[in-house]
């Protein structure tokens, strides 16, 4: 059975691994100092064992873009995905500015409220960038940092700043637009895969909840993480930096620039595209358990 708060359209999912996982989203009243109400914050909770890594998506995602790592991933360690403010299937509360500061104030009243023990912190594309954010601001909740083709020091929304009504919300129209035209196409023309199919459901499905258009645009007219580039030098986590070589979304120019930036920093490029932690899930799942165990065995 699915949570009640998810769309409709979650009982189009086809694929055992995309229903499995959001048959397992599920939420939480975080208490945060954003606003006198809770925040019905949606996450996924999967697995016991060494440091529990949390997985934070990229913009205008949710913890659905996680459902290939998380099951190779469980067996060893506790999971956590949580949908960040604004995004995902997370409540969007009408009163709240949605940018960079209130994303990491929120993630942190969840880190608080459920997991209360330093993690590994993986960021992929934006979440990349809102992991930074954290770990800068919250250095005691993250024992270790993991960028995955990360935001940083290109493909933000700088540009954010210049809309205005009714700019703004043509923008963010048109991109829920793309998104649903590629799904309507592909399912009734026959031009994708049903594997491709079903990663536009993943992707598509949050778009019917509650404020998404309002909370969309207050995160673009914020310009996002614009400024994050200049604070990526003062990182001191051991860092994975996984990088798909084919993305054609972020330059491969942006891999080797974090990896000079961050002092305890380490590279590996993948033969992938833009989310290598669902075009190439087990080589993922083996390089964050591999520097799980090395970091580990390097602070005890």
């Amino acid at each position: 059975m699915f949570a009640n708060f998810l769309p409709h359209d979650v009982y189009f999912l086809r694929k055992s691994e995309s229903i499995t996982l959001a048959q397992n989203i599920q939420r939480e009243a975080i208490n945060t100092p954003l606003s006198e109400q809770a925040i019905a914050t949606s996450y996924v909770h999967q697995g016991t064992g060494n440091t529990p890594i949390l997985l934070l998506h990229g913009f205008d995602s949710s913890v659905l873009e996680f459902r290939s790592i998380i099951p190779l991933l469980e067996s060893k360690n506790a999971i956590w995905a949580v949908d960040l403010l604004g995004f995902g299937f997370t409540e969007r509360l009408p009163q709240i500015n949605y940018n960079p500061y209130t994303i990491k104030t929120h993630l942190y009243s969840f880190w608080q409220q459920l997991i209360n023990q330093s993690v590994m912190l993986v960021g992929t594309s934006m979440g990349g960038a809102t992991a930074i954010d954290f770990t800068l601001t919250y250095p005691h909740a993250v024992k270790q940092l993991v960028l995955i083709n990360s935001i940083g020091f290109s493909g933000d929304v700088s540009f954010g700043k210049y809309l205005f009504s009714p700019i703004d919300s043509w923008a963010v129209e048109y991109w829920r637009q793309r998104k649903l035209q590629a799904l309507f196409f592909g399912s009734n023309f026959g031009n994708l895969q049903p594997s491709e199919i079903e990663a536009i459901r993943c992707a598509t499905l949050h778009l019917e909840m509650p404020n998404w258009r309002e909370a969309t645009i207050s995160f673009t007219k914020s310009g996002g993480y614009s400024d994050i580039a200049k604070k990526v030098a003062q990182i001191d986590k051991e860092t994975l930096i996984l990088w798909g070589e084919l993305d054609d979304t972020l330059p491969k120019l942006d891999a080797e620039r974090f990896r000079n930036a961050i002092a305890n920093s380490q590279l590996t490029m993948l033969n992938c595209g833009h989310v290598p932690h669902l075009e190439q899930p087990s080589i993922v799942a083996s390089c964050l358990q591999r520097f799980d165990k090395a970091t580990r065995h390097t602070t005890d």
